[in-house]
């Protein structure tokens, strides 16, 4: 499904995405949609950053009331309605959420946050402590409170991308992958600065538009821009056990995951997450931690987390565990995304700071950028996701 590499001569689009993952992905697929020629440029290969290290959730559990929650109830009725014909290709499963609490103070905080929610149009379902074993059977006992989140869902995140692009490339888009983009041809005229191409490792591409969707390193495309963009990586780890009869249900994790993703900790946070596969595995997760672009493994987080995860549901103690892997979220300061057109440089758009919530708010950020792009209405208000909130330059 990948074009070949370009030429140096006669290369334009009206638009290039950079980067390669489901943001990217979903971004081409909805500008072909709207009649833009794009072409993609990855500098890998398909899914290779934080699309290959995920889980493929798609949560609205975890969003607080905001901006994000509202982009998070757009996407999931996108995947619903306008991707519904194409939900086998990436593995979509609507198999629900479980969030639990161990303690009284954290069940409180729990049944209030659901309480919330509900008011913003969340499905979220109370439920007996007593009765959470009928959801799964194998959680432990004595929990303090839970909640159903039924609208939670799941996809395969490396077919996403794949097949997304594959369909924008039947709709004319093109994708190249192992070329690096350089940096940026800039036009000054009396509207400003504008981009007139992206320079790569295979020659310019004329362009009027640019999507920045370089997940945690779209802050060095940025500087390459001229601007700044304070996106930098919060690494993870998730852990695989070996395939299982059926043994998790839903995606399960305890409350304080919620806290943890709003976190500016920078020191190593876990919460529990656990949930299977239709493959039988069963995916553990989840860790947080600023330590650059640092991929080596770490014993203190990989334990910490099966621990978390061996606290939920007791019988994974006596799983045996087939691999692990790490993976860098893109994460933004203020914790929302970046997401629209840059002021600061005309035909600059981000698509990026979605953290872990990349996959689920992929086609979301996705379909407001192509209305933007368009000149059309967009369906929910992009103000809050502006770039415009980081107004400095960085040094050209």
């Amino acid at each position: 499904m990948i074009a070949p590499r370009p030429g140096s001569a006669g290369r334009s689009a009206d638009v290039v995405v950079i980067g390669a993952g489901a943001v990217g992905a979903a971004c081409a697929y909805f500008l072909t949609r709207k009649g833009f020629a794009v072409h993609v440029v990855e500098r890998g290969a398909v899914a290779a950053g934080s699309s290959s290290a995920g889980e493929g959730n798609l949560l609205v559990s975890d969003k607080v009331s905001g901006p994000e929650l509202e982009l998070a109830l757009y996407s999931r009725a996108l995947w619903d309605q306008e991707l519904a014909q194409h939900r086998e290709l990436w593995e979509f499963e609507s198999k629900g959420g479980l969030v639990v609490a161990t303690s009284a103070q954290g069940g409180q905080a729990l049944l209030a946050l659901a309480a919330e929610q509900r008011q913003r149009g969340v499905d979220a379902r109370d439920v007996d402590p007593d009765a959470v074993t009928d959801y799964e059977p194998h959680i432990r006992r004595g929990l303090a409170a839970a909640v159903h989140y039924p609208q939670d869902a799941q996809v395969q995140p490396m077919l996403l991308t794949a097949h997304l692009l594959g369909l924008a490339r039947a709709a004319g888009a093109v994708v190249w992958t192992g070329v690096s983009v350089t940096g940026f041809e800039v036009q000054v005229g009396s509207d400003g600065r504008r981009i007139a191409a992206v320079r790569t490792s295979q020659g310019p591409v004329a362009c009027e538009h640019v999507i920045n969707a370089a997940g945690p390193w779209a802050g060095e495309i940025a500087t390459l821009a001229g601007v700044d963009l304070p996106i930098r990586p919060r690494r993870g780890f998730v852990l695989v056990t070996e395939p299982l009869p059926p043994t998790v249900n839903h995606k399960v994790y305890a409350g304080e995951y919620v806290a943890s993703t709003q976190s500016e900790n920078l020191g190593l946070e876990v919460s529990a997450v656990v949930e299977g596969t239709k493959a039988g595995t069963i995916l553990i997760g989840s860790s947080r931690e600023h330590v650059g672009f640092e991929r080596r493994f770490s014993l203190p987080a990989l334990r910490a987390i099966a621990r978390a995860a061996i606290d939920l549901f007791p019988r994974l103690a006596e799983v045996s565990l087939l691999r692990s892997y790490a993976g860098f979220r893109p994460y933004s300061p203020d914790h929302l995304p970046v997401v629209g057109a840059d002021a600061r440089l005309r035909g600059l758009w981000h698509a990026t700071g979605h953290e872990g919530a990349g996959i689920g708010l992929s086609v979301g950020t996705a379909k407001l950028i192509s209305q933007a792009m368009a000149g059309e209405s967009t369906d929910i208000d992009l103000a809050p996701f502006s770039p415009a909130r980081f107004e400095a330059v960085a040094p050209a």
